[in-house]
């Protein structure tokens, strides 16, 4: 059902009065908040008093920026048809733009509240970058949530997905551009950050016509935990299948370099004020030996005949990135978490992810049991590549997972009890919940950790 050409469509750029507690007919609201920023609020007149508060994913600068209460139209439909009233905003930048989204977040939940009295519940939810958003509201604005969920988050916080997205581009230029100067961080403007990513891809291409640098392109996908299946266009290797796993970490490696390494690493400097991350102290050697892509890597090295001891040495003499101890300070301030929660979370994971690697789950889960509050986090996960590719079923069957929890005060998070869930949806979508457990995050950084401070 196609709830939406049935709803009553009210813009806002002021406040318009409706009866407060619902509308008798559905309702759709868009507006702008203070601070510019769009939301957009779908209001079903069978409302069940729920009220899920949508953060979007990442948008680059100079991408479109529309308000978003939903992570796409079916799972929008599906939850409007059972009752659920869906807002979210825009944020009022793009780009690395938490200290936006918290308050513009905050500001839509004022909003509806406005419009149509408390919500009998109100969960926070959010996809990739938006789990960073949904898992900071759950932390520092506990008393306007009841529960969280966030779907394929980055929950290891900014300065360890930094940190983590330094070391695959560190490893690229070393072994195969190491008499280049190719910057990797102090970007002066866009500009900078665009040509330095032609540069390294260019050298990227061409390795990848050797074995030698093909296994080199391997080395630098298990620092980062990108995975050898992780696009739904790829075709899925057999376990022991190191070539298309190779060559569709390749992919992955170019998405990279692309995007989160330089484009938007450049913006995220600019808001930090210089460079919030570093590899002065990290061992690589060590690195590599927990990464869960070791194994492949080792056999790439020795089909191609190459020196795996000796590309690890030159890393290791490699003249190290050190952080400007500013910008370290203003992304531990506004992006790295405590794991304190104070209302249960569920958080769902693709296993295939080569954006936000699965691992990012062991590192919020780290935070979370250092700061005791390990009985409030769930975490389940799909067996599917790519990133954030859940069905509307799986989705919503999480919600209904969290809500479990909060009526019965007991976790019912087993894959099997997910899936079927999940069926219940959507009967005819894909049901892919599973036990997994992801590998220790590469380089953890969080706030109940005091040794991770020192870069």
């Amino acid at each position: 059902m196609r709830r939406r050409l049935a709803l009553l469509t009210v813009s806002l750029c002021a406040a318009t009065a409706l009866p407060a507690h619902g509308a008798a007919q559905d309702a759709h609201l868009e507006g702008r908040l203070p601070s510019g920023a769009a939301y957009l609020m779908d209001v079903p007149s069978s409302w069940n008093g729920t009220v899920l508060l949508y953060s979007h994913g990442y948008q680059a600068a100079g991408e479109a920026n529309p308000a978003q209460n939903a992570p796409d139209a079916r799972t929008r439909d599906k939850l409007l048809d059972e009752g659920y009233a869906l807002i979210g905003s825009s944020y009022a930048t793009t780009g690395w733009a938490v200290t936006d989204a918290v308050p513009d977040q905050l500001a839509t939940l004022e909003a509806f509240t406005g419009q149509f009295g408390p919500a009998r519940r109100t969960l926070a939810w959010g996809r990739s970058y938006g789990g960073l958003v949904t898992t900071a509201l759950a932390e520092r604005h506990t008393d306007r949530f009841d529960g969280s969920l966030s779907m394929c988050g980055l929950v290891q916080g900014g300065v360890a997905n930094w940190n983590s997205t330094l070391d695959p581009v560190f490893a690229l230029r070393t072994l195969l551009a190491p008499d280049s100067s190719i910057p990797l961080t102090g970007f002066a403007d866009q500009a900078a950050a665009r040509s330095a990513a032609t540069e390294l891809s260019a050298e990227v291409d061409a390795a990848q016509r050797t074995p030698e640098g093909r296994a080199r392109i391997a080395l630098a996908a298990a620092l980062h935990h990108i995975p050898g299946y992780n696009s739904p266009g790829q075709t899925e290797p057999a376990p022991d299948d190191r070539a298309t796993q190779q060559a569709n970490q390749y992919t992955a490696v170019k998405g990279l370099v692309r995007s989160a390494a330089f484009g938007w690493r450049q913006e995220a400097e600019s808001r930090a004020g210089g460079n919030p991350s570093w590899n002065t102290d990290v061992d690589y050697t060590a690195v590599l030996r927990t990464s869960p892509l070791y194994k492949e890597v080792t056999e790439l090295y020795q089909k191609a005949g190459a020196s795996l001891r000796a590309d690890l040495d030159a890393l290791k003499r490699a003249p190290r990135v050190s952080a400007d101890p500013a910008a370290v300070r203003w992304m531990r301030r506004t992006s790295a978490f405590t794991g304190r929660l104070t209302d249960p979370q569920l958080s769902v994971h693709t296993t295939g992810d080569a954006l936000i690697p699965v691992s990012a789950e062991s590192a919020y889960r780290r935070a979370n049991t250092a700061a005791g509050s390990a009985r409030l986090l769930s975490q389940a996960y799909v067996r599917a590549p790519g990133h954030c590719t859940f069905t509307p079923g799986e989705t919503i069957g999480a919600l209904h997972t969290l809500e479990h929890r909060l009526d019965t005060g007991r976790w019912d998070a087993s894959p099997r009890t997910l899936n079927s869930r999940a069926r219940q949806v959507d009967p005819s979508g894909d049901t892919r919940y599973t036990a997994y457990r992801p590998a220790s995050y590469p380089r953890p950084y969080d706030l109940s950790h005091p040794g991770d401070g020192r870069p």
